[in-house]
């Protein structure tokens, strides 16, 4: 019986094994951390975001690096088989909007158990607590790993290490390292599904303010590249929330220097549809002050500074409705629907979901994730520069990659 090694026991790593083992190998998974699925315990804010219910051609059209890398994996361990997998494994799954899938139960934990459950039917052995230090190459072929607690030979080695994202589950960048000693490239490194910098003024007093139902748009070098509806979160830093998120997915990496994102606060209104209603409101309200009548329109938080943008126009708080002149309601308007932000950067790799970046996918073969470089090394999960946005899609990447890597290693 030929013996793989799985490095890493995230959601990759764990489908990796179960993959090995139900192809008949002798399987030994091996996790740092103390416990299996560190990171998949916090994904989707704790309610584990298993997969998306996309069909096909839309699942990939929510891949933003190297979509045409997973056509082969993807037809052999898609999103119905992982959701085949937990579901007999006892965890009922529901589907919410958007397609993204979650436990019935809303907790990770139950995730990771269905997920252990077919690793313990399977026969896998499991080292926690284990560091891998290095990869034992001979004649270009893998033949076993160095741990913390001593050597380990096998016929195939698979790395799942993750990412460089959110390091405090584990993911500090070892897979990077041993990709490179064993001849690999690795593209440049940047966090996705990230919170967005900002420079301006007003983050202070907008912070904690959560907008629902407007519409985020961006350019790059004055052309749209995106545009959507839904929610996001002002911070003391910037931008947060899941539009923000997914827009980072589709920026990836850009001088922000040519990025212009404003916020639409009233999406379902043109600008002649929204003057229209102006003017009956101004005709109710017209004896109303100007500071008054804009609880009308905005959250509370964002009063204040709307008034301070538009101090300029010589709108005052306390200038009444009546007196407001067609020229300065033009400019509400305009700020209404062309809520401006300075963006300056991505919020460090710590504060990411995801890396963008990885290892060269030119170098691995996409039906079986092995080196084309090194005989029996295999590579899955987010260690690979294949990324998707928000909702599911990362973590079918891993599931994927990882399946199809066992099976094949």
């Amino acid at each position: 019986m030929s013996r793989l090694i799985v490095v890493g026991g995230g959601a990759a790593g764990m489908l990796c094994a179960i993959g090995g083992a139900r192809s008949g190998k002798d399987v030994i998974l091996i996790e740092k951390n103390e416990k299996l699925g560190k990171k998949l315990f916090i994904t989707g804010k704790g309610r584990c975001n298993v997969t998306n219910a996309a069909e096909k051609d839309e699942f990939f059209s929510c891949i933003m690096s190297n979509p045409r890398f997973l056509y082969s994996s993807f037809s052999i361990f898609n999103n119905n088989d992982i959701v085949n997998m937990i579901e007999q494994n006892g965890v009922p799954l529901k589907t919410e909007r958007g397609g993204r899938i979650f436990p019935k139960s809303d907790k990770s934990s139950d995730i990771i158990k269905a997920l252990k459950k077919e690793l313990d039917k399977l026969g896998v052995k499991v080292l926690l607590n284990t560091t891998v230090k290095s990869i034992i190459i001979n004649n270009r072929r893998a033949k076993g790993v160095v741990t913390s607690k001593g050597e380990i030979e096998g016929d195939s080695i698979a790395i799942c290490t993750g990412g460089a994202s959110y390091s405090s589950t584990g993911s500090t960048g070892d897979g990077y390292k041993f990709a490179k000693l064993a001849g690999h490239g690795v593209t440049e490194l940047v966090p996705s599904l990230v919170p967005i910098n900002c420079n301006d003024g007003f983050l202070q007093e907008l912070q904690g303010l959560s907008l629902k139902n407007v519409s985020l748009v961006c350019n790059y070098s004055g052309k749209q590249i995106y545009k959507d509806q839904g929610e996001m979160l002002f911070a003391h830093f910037g931008i947060t929330g899941p539009l923000v998120l997914t827009l980072s997915s589709v920026l990836g990496k850009v001088d922000f220097n040519k990025v212009e994102i404003y916020i639409d606060l009233k999406p379902a209104l043109d600008e002649q549809m929204l003057d229209n209603r102006l003017l009956r409101d101004f005709e109710k309200y017209k004896n109303k002050q100007f500071k008054s009548y804009l609880a009308e329109l905005l959250p509370k938080a964002m009063i204040p500074v709307f008034l301070n943008l538009l101090k300029k126009y010589g709108i005052t708080e306390d200038m009444k409705i009546n007196s407001v002149k067609k020229e300065q309601r033009k400019e509400l308007i305009k700020l209404l629907k062309r809520f401006t932000l300075n963006p300056i950067s991505y919020r460090s790799l710590d504060f990411a979901i995801v890396t963008k970046g990885g290892i060269n996918i030119k170098e691995i073969n996409p039906k079986t994730m092995e080196s084309k470089l090194i005989n029996g090394l295999y590579f899955a999960g987010e260690i690979l520069d294949v990324d998707g946005k928000t909702g599911g899609f990362n973590l079918q990447i891993a599931f994927t990659t990882g399946y199809c890597a066992g099976i094949s290693s």
